[in-house]
């Protein structure tokens, strides 16, 4: 129309920087670089820390839960952390968590099978708790069922268990199920000698411990778990002083653990290849 203005819309491009996508390419690879060196951070922390302190680790996340557990610290350095030091208790956790979380780097060490089977025998063998005698040596943990007075393991010169005994053994073979270790029987008499020559404490205090062997197969251990059974008469006093004491009648059970220096050797042993033409020794 006559007298009327075209208006005219004029669009204009701003130029674009750093490329097809601007500066964002940036971004998302300095994320990518920052999630990579955490995660190669996280691989040198659990190479620098113990296996103990691992499994520590690996139980916490096993067991977390976040609707129960919302707020438990897992500090590296903090006391009784997940992966505190080494010695440090884990029980703190263990109350924060809720419930009880086994510090799986003692669960399986001769102290803790000793203190776990000596508070058993406190609570449930409590009228013949000084006749069974627990402690760790060398070799693994040594459990003694001695007599007294009144109170025998075997009748005297006899080989047939007695009820104390046996609920002993029973109790000794729970505790064993807990474990794969290697076990060994053996069987104690004191110095008094038979009257005849045909039958001797050696006879006597093999018996016995193979009838122990016996009644801990009977409840459920595995006889595959034996390493030996044998009868050791007079010949290893437990009081030295008196070997007609009635105490030296008795059957010690060992749970082998094997010892840090052979395991240390070992490892040694098979890391070094055999020589060309070398046969079995």
């Amino acid at each position: 129309m006559k007298g009327q203005k075209n208006i005219i819309i004029k669009k204009v491009k701003k130029a674009g920087h750093g490329g097809h996508h601007g500066g964002s390419w940036k971004v998302a690879y300095a994320d990518f670089v920052t999630a990579m060196m955490a995660f190669f951070l996280l691989l040198w922390l659990l190479s620098m820390v113990s296996p103990e302190k691992r499994a520590r680790v690996s139980t916490y996340f096993k067991s977390f839960n976040i609707f129960e557990k919302a707020g438990t610290s897992m500090m590296l350095d903090a006391p009784g952390g997940a992966v505190g030091d080494s010695g440090g208790s884990f029980g703190k956790m263990e109350k924060e968590m809720g419930k009880g979380v086994t510090d799986v780097a003692q669960i399986h060490t001769p102290e803790h099978f000793k203190d776990k089977l000596k508070g058993e025998i406190e609570s449930k063998l409590g009228d013949v708790k000084d006749q069974v005698l627990v402690d760790v040596f060398e070799g693994g943990v040594r459990i003694q069922l001695t007599d007294k007075e009144g109170k025998l393991m075997f009748p005297l010169g006899g080989s047939e268990l007695t009820p104390e005994a046996k609920r002993i053994l029973q109790l000794i073979t729970e505790n064993f199920k807990d474990n794969e270790n290697k076990i060994a029987i053996e069987g104690h008499t004191d110095a008094l000698s038979y009257s005849s020559n045909r039958y001797t404490n050696w006879e006597l205090s093999t018996e016995r411990a193979s009838i122990a062997r016996r009644e801990l197969e009977k409840n459920g251990l595995n006889p595959d778990r034996l390493s030996r059974v044998a009868g050791y008469a007079a010949s290893d006093p437990l009081i030295k002083e008196n070997p007609n004491d009635p105490r030296n009648r008795r059957i010690s059970i060992i749970l082998l653990y094997p010892s840090q220096k052979k395991v240390d050797s070992l490892d040694e042993s098979s890391k070094q290849k055999p020589s060309a033409g070398s046969g079995k020794q």
